[in-house]
């Protein structure tokens, strides 16, 4: 496996929503970074649009990162099939392997069978630029109803982009999920989760570690996706709750990632770029 950097270990340098730094992070910037710790490759989410770029900004970024000997991937945010294929020329010019697509609450809305519909259309054009989609399983799309578009589509150009956590808001156990869409992965994002009882007792909270700090079972979840090509990417993300202090958050971010990466790095001796 390919250990990468997602552009979300950065959403609060990105900037997300009303919280944006005065110098948002760019995307040549989070290359830099993966590349100084060592990562094989970056993928772009939609928190980074990359259709936000130039043509000629998507060339540079690659140049760049064909100089590191990395490789780039993209991603976008729901399921519209028109944005879907605006980006697959965007990923056919950056080398791009996959295109990750993070279903939710609306998406769950349209049939399956529509759905479906629509993602066959898609395929073809994106097989020719050497694309596969990566379907992601985020907090309001159920894995069986995932299980069920897959089955419906039953094309190896289509699969999941498979996060280890998302599901929780679902209603699933992380390695109920696992087990449920390690035989269509072909994408993991790996991050940790803490689970902290409320000092009066009401209820919990779930929150963000850095890797191998948390309750993830990483090595179950590695194990079960065994089956997967050995160059299959595997993206680092987190789940760092924001402070008072947003320059401290920001800070932390890189001091997440640092023990990210390490606990990464052994988990997935071989993830390192070469």
């Amino acid at each position: 496996m390919k250990l990468g950097l997602g552009s979300y270990a950065f959403r609060w340098s990105i900037g997300i929503k009303d919280l944006q730094p005065a110098k948002p992070m760019t995307a040549m910037e989070v290359l830099e970074i993966a590349h100084g710790h060592g990562l094989s490759l970056v993928q772009y989410a939609d928190n980074l649009p990359l259709d936000r770029l130039s043509a000629e900004e998507h060339l540079a970024l690659k140049a760049r990162a064909d100089s590191y000997g990395m490789q780039l991937e993209v991603g976008t945010q729901s399921f519209n099939a028109e944005e879907l294929a605006r980006y697959i020329p965007i990923g056919e010019r950056i080398g791009s392997k996959i295109l990750r697509v993070a279903l939710d609450a609306e998406d769950a809305l349209i049939p399956v069978s529509e759905l479906a519909a629509q993602l066959r259309e898609l395929l073809p054009d994106g097989k020719r630029a050497g694309l596969r989609f990566a379907i992601e399983n985020h907090f309001n799309y159920p894995s069986p109803r995932m299980v069920e578009l897959l089955d419906a589509v039953a094309d190896d150009a289509l699969g999941v982009c498979l996060d280890v956590a998302n599901s929780i808001c679902a209603g699933e156990w992380p390695m109920t999920t696992v087990k449920m869409l390690a035989p269509y992965t072909i994408n993991l994002h790996l991050k940790d989760y803490q689970i902290t009882p409320d000092p009066y007792g009401v209820g919990f909270r779930i929150h963000g570690t850095p890797l191998g700090e948390g309750r993830a079972e990483i090595e179950e979840i590695l194990a079960s996706l065994s089956h997967c090509p050995d160059d299959m990417s595997v993206i680092l993300e987190h789940w760092l709750p924001q402070t008072h202090d947003m320059d401290e958050t920001r800070r932390l971010e890189h001091e997440w990632l640092d023990r990210t990466v390490a606990a990464a790095k052994r988990f997935v001796p071989a993830g390192s770029a070469g």
